[in-house]
């Protein structure tokens, strides 16, 4: 198997030379006639796979190094919980601008929220202490906070993201599946 692997790579490469030499010295103008497509090895009756598009980049950062304590479930859960130390950076997930930063919101602890656009919106809560304030505009990647435990029962990141203000899991936006 093994040498039939290294004969395909070996026929491979020279039907890549031949036809690379065969384009370059051809002459005729670009765009008079087809496209050139090599023709597959000999004996092989379909093209090599080609490699897979690369994964499109995420528009959000995780927050937070942590192991993941519990993820979004829509009902109890709006967010995914982060483990960590007291003081543990807290990042801005993109860019945008912090729109508030308080401990009002019952449930939430210390919190800030940043508006990316007009269609998300994250919020970082149960911090100990915050870096930011409101309207000032953050990159992805600052330290916008510091990991606490306001309002929670031990201390962890609670981290949402929000689309047109309703609560979506987080983890699609991280992985860059959804964008």
């Amino acid at each position: 198997m093994q040498a039939q692997n290294t004969l395909f790579r070996a026929t491979a490469i020279a039907a890549v030379a031949v036809a690379a030499a065969a384009l370059t010295a051809c002459t005729t103008p670009q765009g008079s006639g087809p496209p050139f497509y090599p023709l597959p090895p000999s004996g092989q009756t379909t093209p090599p796979t080609a490699t897979p598009a690369p994964k499109p980049q995420a528009i959000f950062i995780r927050p937070s190094n942590g192991r993941t304590l519990s993820g979004f479930d829509g009902t109890r859960n709006k967010g995914l919980d982060i483990a960590g130390n007291l003081g543990d950076p807290v990042l801005a997930a993109a860019d945008g601008r912090v729109v508030y930063v308080g401990g009002e919101l019952r449930g939430y602890g210390n919190m800030v929220i940043v508006q990316h656009n007009d269609t998300f919106l994250t919020a970082y809560a149960h911090t100990k202490t915050i870096l930011v304030k409101e309207k000032e505009v953050v990159r992805q990647g600052q330290k916008i906070a510091e990991m606490g435990n306001s309002d929670a029962d031990r201390v962890k990141l609670h981290f949402e993201i929000r689309k047109q203000g309703v609560a979506v899991d987080p983890e699609p936006y991280l992985n860059g599946t959804l964008r």
